[in-house]
């Protein structure tokens, strides 16, 4: 008995362990790769915001405030806000940016989270794609995905261009721009450094662009131009050895701005006078915490910098699809609502899926309190 217990307590641990190796096997890929080899490494050291070995903001902090790890694990298990909808968050799943990209007007497609399609000037620009099931390099831990994405990847439309904010694992996913290159021909656009995980997963060298802020790169006849943002970066134990970033969309007499990650900081108003005034924005409203506010921005700052930027009609981003903060779940929709009717701000908060008509956007109707 004592032998068969053994045997039996052996195998238990050698399935343990293979279990453990099968959900651990992509992560060293996903951490992707090192940004300060060769000309990539030049060109970060070339950098006006590269110092001390590290990307830096200008001038403004991105330093959490001091809170205690236990003040962190009694939010996280006592706080009380519900963090998750309480039933199926409702997509639009009809795919109408597969149709031929407009050539006038304007019209976004919100998939979820910070991942959007612009289609402007006749082309089609992707940006901050994830469609794994969790942001994170594992595909068993980290934050899970609280719906669907709308549309399967294979049925995007062709896009002519990929965007990239910044490499957190919620706006870079290694599986998702590995099925992007190997279906389709978009070039990579991305901050300094980003371009080493890119290539390590196998983008050619011919799809992939890197730019420093204020640089700009052309697909037709939209220009995508790297501005500014208050943020951070990593994928592993270093941090900020790649560049985080905004981004501006223009072309055809047509713009848009993404903020990516960013706290708010007065850079917006300098990004709206050079390339102001926008059509619309894509803001960045949730995961904010009053341990963070030099990383994300709450609501109401997010009105605040699409005021700044000169926007038009705003399009809350980076909500409703990870858990990633101790907020309530609907929370920033609610929050930026009241603040987008207080200031007369146009406001677009899309079910995820849904394209928006730039020049009609459908009317606010609190689709998400349904589901609190």
């Amino acid at each position: 008995m004592g032998r068969a217990r053994t045997v039996l307590g052996i195998a238990a641990i050698a399935a343990a362990a293979g279990a453990a190796a099968w959900a651990l096997r992509d992560v060293p890929a996903a951490l992707g790769g090192r940004p300060g080899r060769g000309e990539r490494g030049e060109r970060v050291r070339r950098s006006p915001q590269f110092r001390d070995g590290a990307f830096h903001n200008n001038v403004v902090t991105t330093t959490m405030q001091p809170a205690t790890a236990g003040q962190m694990l009694r939010n996280l298990l006592l706080g009380g806000e519900q963090r998750r909808p309480v039933g199926r968050v409702p997509l639009v799943t009809s795919n109408d940016a597969a149709t031929a990209p407009i050539a006038e007007g304007l019209a976004i497609t919100w998939y979820g989270h910070a991942t959007a399609l612009v289609e402007i000037a006749g082309r089609r620009v992707l940006i901050d794609p994830v469609w794994s099931a969790r942001c994170s390099p594992s595909r068993l831990l980290g934050p899970r995905r609280l719906h669907d994405m709308p549309v399967a990847l294979a049925d995007l439309p062709p896009v002519d261009a990929v965007i990239i904010s910044h490499d957190h694992y919620d706006h870079l996913d290694m599986a998702t721009i590995r099925a992007l290159t190997r279906d389709g021909e978009a070039v990579f656009i991305v901050p300094l450094g980003v371009g080493a995980h890119l290539e390590r997963w196998g983008v050619p060298a011919g799809r992939l662009v890197e730019l420093d802020w204020n640089e700009q790169a052309t697909v037709g006849d939209v220009t995508l131009t790297l501005t500014a943002a208050r943020h951070f970066s990593g994928r592993g134990l270093a941090r900020d050895n790649t560049l985080w970033g905004s981004w501006v969309i223009a072309g055809g007499g047509r713009s848009v701005f993404y903020t990516g990650d960013s706290g708010y900081f007065d850079g917006y108003a300098a990004i709206g006078a050079e390339h102001g005034p926008f059509d619309a924005t894509l803001m960045q409203i949730g995961a904010y915490g009053q341990e963070w506010p030099f990383i994300h921005m709450t609501p109401e700052e997010a009105v605040a910098a699409h005021n700044d930027l000169g926007g038009g009609l705003l399009i809350p981003v980076h909500w409703a699809s990870f858990n990633l903060a101790f907020h309530a779940w609907t929370e920033p929709a609610d929050r930026i609502w009241v603040e987008a009717k207080a200031r007369d701000v146009r406001l677009a908060v899309p079910r995820p899926g849904e394209r928006v008509d730039v020049d009609a956007p459908p009317a606010v109707d609190g689709w998400w309190q349904a589901l609190t």
